[in-house]
């Protein structure tokens, strides 16, 4: 999808406007996180930092072990605002995975912000000694397809880890059947049995603290690649997470600007907020975070990820109109990302047609009766079905 060009002179505004009315944020706003020792928990903390010094605001975290764990304080309002992977975004929205769940169903979420814009990326971190399991000490060649018959992890209630890793499997021509899963509660459970050496595989976000544990620990780490060129395994991997593009990761453990790993990636972490949330509270937030970009921006590993020149305005989950409101304020949003936010949010509204449509009809065997639906649903409204 195309990115809104944000102009020389929108973006002079940051530093020069004046504004009409005082930024003015609450003496303590909240997000669900995801757990200690993610990348994600890491940049919540830095930008709560630098909230507090501007505004004397406290930012409270709530970590989640997985997706429905950071999106139910969200749901019932116990906290303001969601630093979420794509699994609590997006698939939150299509109502797909643990959201297809009866008691759940499509999420009318919103985004501020993305971290789309940093040099860190998606992988299923490995350790050396995993090569010398197969044959490999140095780890000269060792592909994903050198997973099959080990163990990898399992995340309970986190689809977006779950599928991100099937689809990195699929990329080495592997299914789960091909490997031990290994189930954990969390995603930071599931970076300690990397450590431990529980498992030999997990999926992680090149900058994760985690990561840089193993690389200092007796074990090693190793990153597999993802070639782009690679045709047929690039089919796979897409097919079953069509949001993952092919990049080079620069930012993360045992990574630099000469020693990048050819990898995939998407906007992580994402902060979202419900459609019914307060339009002048997400307008203070996304301001905020905007204006005090500089100060956490170096402030934890790839947090550089949030700057305005990074946001893809034509994104696949719409932006809430508090964050729009900002984004006119200082110039830069569209009539083409208006025109494609408002097409999102018809999607929304589909979906969410077609859920209580269903839920009147009781259908007795419900994953495959919303399944039905729901692509019915999105085809007959003109949208891609994805899932």
């Amino acid at each position: 999808m195309s990115r809104t060009l944000i102009i020389a002179a929108g973006i002079s505004l940051l530093a020069g406007m004046s504004h009409a009315e005082e930024l003015n944020l609450p003496g303590q706003i909240s997000w669900s996180t995801y757990g200690v020792g993610s990348s994600g928990h890491s940049q919540a903390v830095a930008i709560g930092a630098a909230l507090k010094n501007a505004y004397g605001t406290n930012l409270r975290m709530l970590a989640g072990k997985n997706d429905i764990a950071r999106a139910v304080p969200l749901r019932q309002g116990k906290v303001d605002f969601a630093a979420a992977g794509i699994g609590g975004v997006y698939m939150a929205q299509e109502g797909v995975f643990a959201f297809s769940d009866e008691n759940w169903g499509p999420q009318k979420v919103r985004v501020l912000l993305q971290n789309a814009g940093s040099k860190f990326g998606f992988a299923l971190a490995t350790t050396r000694d995993t090569c010398e399991k197969v044959g490999k000490p140095d780890c000269d060649g060792f592909t994903y397809g050198d997973l099959r018959g080990l163990e990898v992890s399992w995340v309970k209630g986190s689809p977006a880890l779950n599928v991100a890793t099937s689809a990195l499997l699929a990329y080495g021509g592997l299914t789960w059947n091909d490997v031990t899963a290994v189930e954990f509660g969390g995603i930071a459970d599931s970076y300690r049995a990397l450590v431990d050496g529980t498992v030999d595989a997990a999926y992680s976000a090149t900058t994760a603290g985690a990561a840089y544990e193993v690389e200092a620990g007796p074990r090693g780490l190793f990153w597999p690649t993802v070639d782009a060129n690679n045709a047929e395994g690039m089919a796979r991997l897409q097919e079953i997470a069509p949001y993952f593009a092919p990049m080079t990761a620069t930012q993360g453990a045992g990574l630099s600007e000469e020693n990048g790993l050819s990898t995939v990636g998407y906007p992580y972490p994402v902060l979202i907020a419900m459609d019914v949330q307060d339009e002048d509270l997400v307008y203070q937030q996304t301001r905020a975070m905007v204006e005090t970009f500089d100060a956490y921006k170096d402030a934890a590993p790839a947090a550089d990820g949030w700057s305005i020149e990074a946001q893809d305005m034509e994104w696949l989950v719409p932006f809430h109109a508090g964050a729009i409101r900002y984004f006119k304020e200082i110039g830069v949003w569209s009539d083409a990302a208006q025109a494609h936010n408002e097409k999102m949010i018809a999607r929304q509204n589909t979906l969410s047609a077609a859920w209580k449509e269903l839920k009147a009809e009781s259908p007795e065997d419900w994953q495959s009766a919303w399944a039905t639906k729901r692509r019915e649903a999105l085809v007959s409204g003109g949208f891609q079905p994805v899932f």
